[in-house]
């Protein structure tokens, strides 16, 4: 028995600067059982930008969920998540690190850093759509998200 879905719209922010891995995602999520909205930056500046509302991301919704690249230009994912979750306003979103990285190192730091999760990125569409279809199962169908509302 699946559970019953908490959102009737779920937002996913993609923290990605490679267009094919880009494809590969929106793929994946076109069969998916619920109705995401999937926003897209490619590097670790304008993600923030996007989850603080600055510039031309003021109006964009806050993510139910952000899968964050590790190797990103500008600000690598590190960054990026170590300033999302020292950000009261921000800390609660879930954060799935979705990278090619295999190192120890990598996932020791980013656990380190509250992390919810690393998943290193199958390179087959097949593997990688059940990749995507577990975080979908898992995030949106089992675990209870903390309120849409924004802190402060």
């Amino acid at each position: 028995m699946v559970a019953e879905k908490s959102y009737k719209i779920v937002n996913i922010l993609l923290v990605e600067d490679s267009e094919a891995d880009i494809r590969l995602t929106r793929e994946a999520l076109k069969e998916n059982k619920i109705k995401i909205n999937l926003g897209v930056v490619n590097d670790g500046v304008e993600a923030l930008a996007y989850l603080k509302k600055k510039g031309k991301y003021k109006n964009t919704e806050r993510p139910d969920l952000i899968l964050l690249d590790l190797n990103l230009p500008k600000k690598d994912g590190r960054e990026v998540l170590a300033e999302i979750k020292i950000d009261d306003s921000l800390k609660t979103i879930p954060v799935v690190i979705l990278t090619v990285s295999k190192d120890e190192e990598d996932i020791a730091r980013t656990y380190e850093l509250g992390a919810n999760c690393f998943i290193t990125k199958p390179v087959d569409l097949k593997q990688f759509t059940k990749v995507v279809d577990a975080i979908e199962d898992f995030w949106f169908a089992i675990v209870k998200l903390p309120p849409k509302e924004e802190k402060g």
